[in-house]
């Protein structure tokens, strides 16, 4: 791969993450210039102490004044205090991001694997009854809102049928360690998964049913099988690598959206993720906890598709001759 390539797609992401740690500080002053206010409202607090409250979350000073400490903090790895738990945002990101990576990237990598098996067996066979019920099935779970899915497999499967936990990370006051203790997170991580995945399925059978068309009728599968080889074969090693790479690009993108969580889908189920983490900065408002939250989300975002952009040059030499 060029070394030009690769260092312009490094610095186009490098100069999206510096636009968005701008757009970041003002979006929130925009939104409320004096956060500390409302929040405090209702407590009897006199001007003093309110004034020592904004000292406290760097709100004090000129507009350029608060961004130049913004800039400081965070180039340092401080994201600030919580407004609502007063502890450092750094940690409570920290706590929220093992729940959410375990239940969303569970889900993402089983949806993306059962998707692309589906699109796979419906392109192949397409207009046959594995094609159409396929097609079915990915068309229902993609339409269907996760958080609907989510209550209704919350009401059968937790409260019908006490088969699996209502919610939560594990069993409240539970001692548990090693084994016991991840056996005891899978339970409770069960529904919510099964909930995610049904709902990202679609997207990948979908996509892999429509590039494994695209691929069908080319020229070099023709010669593959007039060259003898079984249809299984011509699928396997022709058919499927080449109709794998707008999979590739989506499933680098959903893995982008890991660390965002999933806000409807961790409330319904009280999992204690990045997803309900947001929720609850929302409601507070809290503003630092949003600005780090947002920061986490947009990295993450520019790093994967960073990631698209130098996978797609290294599967496809015409895009790094660009």
């Amino acid at each position: 791969m060029r070394a030009r390539f690769v260092a312009g797609k490094v610095f186009g992401a490098l100069g999206t993450f510096v636009f968005v740690l701008v757009f970041n500080f003002f979006l929130f002053r925009v939104v409320n210039d004096d956060p500390t206010g409302k929040l405090f409202r209702g407590r009897n607090l006199s001007q003093a102490q309110l004034d020592r409250r904004r000292q406290e979350f760097n709100l004090d000073g000129t507009k350029f004044e608060q961004f130049l400490a913004y800039l400081k903090q965070t180039v340092s790895g401080n994201l600030g205090d919580s407004f609502l738990s007063r502890r450092p945002v750094t940690t409570e990101i920290r706590e929220a991001l093992w729940p959410t990576i375990a239940l969303v990237g569970t889900s993402t990598i089983l949806s993306m694997l059962i998707g692309i098996m589906l699109g796979i067996a419906a392109g192949w066979r397409r207009r046959s009854k594995v094609d159409v019920g396929a097609t079915s099935f990915a068309m229902f779970t993609y339409s269907v809102p996760d958080f609907w899915l989510g209550m209704v497999l919350l009401a059968f499967f937790a409260v019908r049928w006490p088969w699996f936990p209502t919610g939560g990370f594990e069993d409240a006051g539970s001692t548990a360690t090693g084994l016991s203790a991840l056996l005891d997170q899978a339970h409770h991580m069960a529904l919510p998964c099964i909930t995610l995945t049904l709902a990202y399925i679609g997207e990948y059978m979908i996509v892999m049913r429509s590039s494994l068309l695209d691929t069908v009728n080319e020229d070099f599968l023709q010669l593959a099988r007039a060259k003898g080889l079984r249809d299984v074969a011509v699928r396997r090693r022709h058919a499927v690598p080449n109709a794998l790479l707008p999979v590739v690009s989506l499933s680098a993108l959903n893995f982008g959206y890991v660390l965002s969580g999933a806000i409807a889908v961790e409330s319904i189920y009280s999992w204690p993720g990045i997803g309900q983490a947001t929720l609850e900065a929302i409601r507070g408002p809290d503003f630092p906890m949003l600005q780090g939250l947002f920061l986490l989300f947009s990295a993450s975002m520019i790093i994967a598709n960073l990631a698209v952009d130098l996978l797609y040059g290294l599967l496809d030499p015409r895009v790094r001759g660009r």
